[in-house]
Order: structure tokens, then sequence, then C-alpha cells
């Protein structure tokens, strides 16, 4: 059966599950751990990448990040890449370190960031990395320690998920702790880990009673969330797979986008490139943005090498292009007078 397609989508919520190949150790020393941390910060604050937890293991690490000014799977690449080669060169090894291919989930963030959090932090204490809640809280490579500011970091999402538990820190510390602490006798979660079907409806049991009442559910083993997040997420994949595969299909590249929007806002093309403020050119390029990066499936790098802008002003234009798009009701198909 061939891989699906991973899912996102600007804002999406991922449960990310790295581990090394055959199951062998990627972290031997703190240094290794030090290197991998130091590597994640810098992507993380570069790519405005919430994250909102993390646990390192030996053979293996979770991370739970939000999408931010380029896609998960580009600041994923550019982390497992770049820590192998150091991590190769660094205790004279070659070939692979990871599994081929790692583990994403698409969760649905109001339902599901508490318990992916505590979840995520507490892998340390499950592996017997370390040995109680009290040696959990001074462990500097899980996310938690950060959390009950036992340990200082620039770039985790800490205020993010401390306001889930309360408006200030010290009480909303407190609350996270003992939430925390009703986890310890859960163990593995294998419903927090892929499908949104049976943790969506309470379990198989659940399942089984709604097929037989003659009830349809939506399920995908990429996607944590209600049947209806579920579908959501599908619908507007495929509609978004489909109209790449026609564009392309029609010979339509980032140029004839930027070609159909100048004529549609009656300016010159060439203004679309670099950074110029005007009103009009300023919709323009976020019109463009928003429809090389979702209908085409571009990567925001090349849009930024073309536009001649930064990626991270790609990715707020693309959203706010959205919008616009929305408002104005423009389809990039009508623009390019082709049927989708």
């Amino acid at each position: 059966m061939p891989r699906q397609a991973r899912i996102d989508a600007p804002g999406a919520v991922h449960h990310i599950i790295v581990r090394g190949i055959e199951r062998r150790k990627i972290f031997l020393d703190d240094q290794d751990r030090d290197n991998f941390v130091n590597r994640l910060g810098d992507l993380v604050i570069e790519t405005q990448t919430p994250c909102f937890a993390w646990a390192l293991l030996p053979n293996h690490f979770h991370l739970l990040l939000q999408t931010g000014s380029v896609p998960i799977a580009t600041l994923m690449r550019r982390l497992l890449t770049g820590y192998a080669i150091g991590f190769n060169r660094r205790h004279r090894r070659s070939g692979h370190l990871f599994q081929n291919r790692y583990k994403s989930i698409l969760c649905e963030e109001d339902v599901y960031l508490k318990e992916l959090v505590r979840y995520i932090h507490l892998n340390p204490l499950r592996a017997k990395v370390v040995n109680d809640i009290v040696a959990l809280e001074g462990y500097r490579f899980a996310g938690h320690s950060y959390l009950m500011g036992k340990q200082e970091n620039d770039w985790q999402a800490l205020d993010r998920v401390l306001s889930l538990f309360g408006k200030r820190t010290s009480p909303a510390r407190r609350q996270y702790r003992e939430y925390v602490k009703k986890g310890l006798d859960q163990g593995r979660r294998p419903e927090l880990i892929g499908g949104g079907l049976v943790r969506s409806t309470g379990g198989w049991k659940a399942v089984r009673s709604q097929r037989q009442a003659g009830l349809l559910l939506k399920s995908d083993e990429r996607i944590l969330g209600s049947s209806e997040f579920v579908g959501k997420v599908l619908a507007e994949a495929q509609e978004a797979m489909q109209n790449k595969y026609v564009l392309r299909s029609k010979g339509i590249g980032l140029d004839e986008v930027m070609k159909a929007v100048a004529r549609e806002l009656s300016i010159e093309m060439q203004v679309l490139i670099g950074p110029g403020k005007a009103r009009t050119i300023v919709k323009a390029r976020q019109l463009v943005c928003h429809w090389a990066v979702t209908e085409l499936g571009l990567p925001m790098t090349d849009v930024a090498r073309r536009l001649g802008i930064a990626v991270p002003t790609v990715s707020v234009a693309a959203k706010k292009g959205r919008g616009l798009a929305d408002r104005e009701r423009w389809v990039l198909a009508d623009l390019l007078n082709i049927k989708v």
C-alpha cells in the first residue's frame, strides 16, 4: 500500500514522533542532546513555529509543534538532516540515523492540546529515564521542567501552555503540575498517537455500536480529533490536492499566477517582486503567496526567492491572502479561465 501524503495547514498542530533506525539510540550523551536541543530551538525561532511540548528519550523523541512560517515537513527535514550529519561526524559513523519516515499526527488543538502536552512530558518517566515526578521537573531534556520554571529557554511556547491552566503564572504552574500528576497512572496512551475515529467516539465498543446503528464516521491514522474535524481536514486536503494537479496539468506555475493577479488588479507583474509597500501591490502579493502555497503547493522558500522577500513574509502574506480571497470571492481558477 502506498504511503499516505502528509497533511499540513496554516496553524495546524502536529504530534511528531521520530525513532532511531532499527530502534537504535540517537542520543548517546548529553552533548548529543544539547546539540539537538540547540538546533531545535534555533529552527523554532527562525520559522516562528510554536513548540508546546517535547521530550528526548535514548532512541526516539516527541515534539508537539504548530505550523509556523514554513511547513512542518520543511522544519523537520532541516532538523533531522542537520542533526544526523553532526551526529555521524562526531561519532565517526555513516548511514541513516533515523527511521526513513517519522510519524506526524495532525491534532485538533482545542480538544487535545492539554492531553498531548501531558502525554509527551511524561514520556521520560514512563521510559524510566527519570525515577519520579520530582526528577522529571529537573530533567532538562523535556519541556516539563521549563514549564515548571526549573529550566529556562527562549523558544518554548510556555505562556501559551500555561494559559490553559490559569491567568497568573504561579497558580497556572500548580494547576499544570497537578494535571500532569493525574496522568501518572495512565500508562501508554495508544489512542493519542493516531486515528481520529476510535478516540473521538470513546473506544472500539462505541465505534461498533454506531456502525450497528448505521452511522458512518470519518477516520484517518494521520489525524487525531473528532469525526467532524477529521472530515473537514480530509476534505480540505483533497480539494487542495485536486486543484494542485489540475493547475499543474495545465502548465500553471508561479509566473502564471503572478500574471493573473497583476491583470486582475491592473498593475505590472514586475512590481510584485521586492518589498513594495503600495496598498494594491501588498494585496496582490498576498494573493500570489496564498495561491502559490495553497493551490499550487509550492514551497515557501521558492515563492520567497521568486518574489524577493523573506520566507516569514510569505507565510504572513499567504494567511492574509486567504482572507482577502474569501472576502472578495476571488478564485484562482476563474482568474486563469480554467475549470477545476
